[in-house]
This record gives structure tokens, C-alpha cells and sequence, in this order.
């Protein structure tokens, strides 16, 4: 009677320490009682380009030949822009010294400026050196896609790329397939390069506070790592159902050897 118990707690146990609990899985849980609603002031401050940035250039005027010469190739905006290769190479990347370079307008200093910044000081510098105002001279600068990488238990790792202004750590995510159910929602590290250095900061998805992290949306070219559960080194399944098959098998393993060594 005393064995049937043990056997029994030793069960429980096994498939309590085994499982990945429901808790685990559930994303911005309100762990703490809000009375005011969650608002992250980071999400309304403007993207300041970094290094390694792309900044994608439209310069217009009346006369389309002349516009032309200030473009990194030749042929309109939309043949342009077709694909993610196309921004890379056609798009003008921010160099370790923070600047663009843009044909015959030559080096623009853009590193810590706003898209309308940018825009504002290209305008400025056109008019200065090249057209008057009745040239009506239009510039649009954009970003060139959000690109960061995802690694570790999500569903499709790899370097992403968002064609949106803005997105959060949960829109990076889901771009990646979702975090696999091994996969610790509790521990994403994000990384991210700053001009004075590299910043580390750990995001908690199951917790609803992670809203007001200066960290919940994502910059370009940041690196969002997910860890791994215990229970995936483990290797004891992370259902009830994969942990009783686990402990099944286990049993009639040691049962065939007793009745092989007994005979």
C-alpha cells in the first residue's frame, strides 16, 4: 500500500515538474492590479537614425531628368523598390560617421536627426546650392524597413524585415512564427547597439508591464534573443500527455529488464 502511494506521488510529481505550466505561455498577464491605463511615452517619441541605418531618398522637382541625377540609380521610385534586396542596394546606408552619401549632393550628416529632419535639412541644402522655389522641390525620406534578428525557440528564426514606422517586441514576435511552447516568455533578452555602446535588457512577455518598457518596441537592427525552458533539457516531454507516454516507456523499460534478469 505504502509502494502504491509512493508510486503515485512520484507521478504527480514527475508530471508537475515536467509540464510547462499555462502561466508560462500566456502573454502581458496583469500580474499587478492597474488603475490607470498603460502608456509607453517611448512610443511617442520620433526614431533617431542610427548607424548601419537605411534611409530611403525620393528627390522631385518639375523637371524629372534633373531629379534624377541625385538618385543612387536610375528608373522610378516603384521599379526601384521591389524587394528587400532592391532597398539594401538602392537605399543609402548610414556609415560609422553617421552620413549618407547622395549623388552630387555629396555627404549628409544624418546621424541622430528624425526622417523629417533629414528630409528638412536635403530640402534646405537643395535649394541653397541647386534650385530656387519655383522648381517645387519635394523630398520623402523613409526608413528603410525595420530589419532586426530573432534567434533561439521561436518558430522561424532569422533576420526579419517590417515594412512599418513603428512595431513592438510582441509584433517581432509573431513576424517570427511565436515563440515555440519550449521557449521561456519570461526571459527575451534584447540587444541593442547605441552609439555609446551595446545595451542588454531582459523583456518578461507574460507580464502586462512590459508595455511600459522603454524596450517594448523594437529598433532597427536589434537582436531579440529567446531562451529555452528547463524542461527542454530535460527532454521529459512538456505536456501531460508527452510526460505519461515519457514515463511509460520508461516504465516498461525497467520492467523488461527485471523480467529479463529474473529468468
Amino acid at each position: 500500500m505504502k509502494q502504491s502511494i509512493f508510486f503515485a506521488l512520484y507521478i504527480v510529481s514527475f508530471l508537475f515538474v515536467s509540464c510547462v505550466p499555462q502561466s508560462d505561455l500566456t502573454y502581458l498577464q496583469q500580474k499587478e492590479a492597474e488603475t490607470n491605463q498603460i502608456v509607453n511615452e517611448v512610443s511617442k517619441k520620433p526614431y533617431r537614425v542610427q548607424t548601419n541605418d537605411v534611409l530611403i531618398i525620393t528627390i522631385k522637382t518639375l523637371d524629372e531628368k534633373l531629379s534624377e541625377m541625385f538618385l543612387a540609380t536610375s528608373g522610378s521610385g516603384n521599379q526601384r523598390l521591389q524587394n528587400e534586396q532592391s532597398i539594401y542596394f538602392d537605399g543609402y546606408t548610414v556609415d560609422d560617421h553617421g552620413k549618407i552619401r547622395i549623388p552630387v549632393l555629396g555627404d549628409v550628416l544624418v546621424l541622430g536627426y528624425t526622417t523629417d529632419e533629414v528630409r528638412i535639412e536635403i530640402e534646405n541644402r537643395l535649394l541653397d546650392e541647386y534650385f530656387n522655389k519655383e522648381a517645387n522641390v519635394f523630398v520623402n525620406v523613409k526608413l528603410g524597413g525595420l530589419r532586426y534578428t530573432i534567434n533561439g525557440e521561436v518558430n522561424s528564426p532569422g533576420t526579419k524585415l517590417l515594412f512599418q514606422e513603428k512595431a513592438n517586441i510582441m509584433e517581432a514576435v509573431a513576424n517570427a512564427g511565436d515563440i515555440t511552447i519550449v521557449g521561456d516568455r519570461k526571459n527575451v533578452l534584447l540587444v541593442r547597439q547605441m552609439p555609446h555602446g551595446t545595451e542588454m535588457y531582459k523583456l518578461d512577455l507574460t507580464d502586462a508591464a512590459v508595455m511600459k518598457s522603454p524596450y517594448y518596441y523594437i529598433q532597427p537592427n536589434d537582436y531579440i534573443l529567446v531562451n529555452p525552458l528547463k524542461q527542454k533539457s530535460w527532454g521529459t516531454g512538456t505536456t501531460g500527455i508527452q510526460s505519461i507516454s515519457t514515463l511509460i516507456s520508461i516504465l516498461s523499460l525497467v520492467t523488461t529488464v527485471i523480467i529479463l534478469t529474473s529468468r
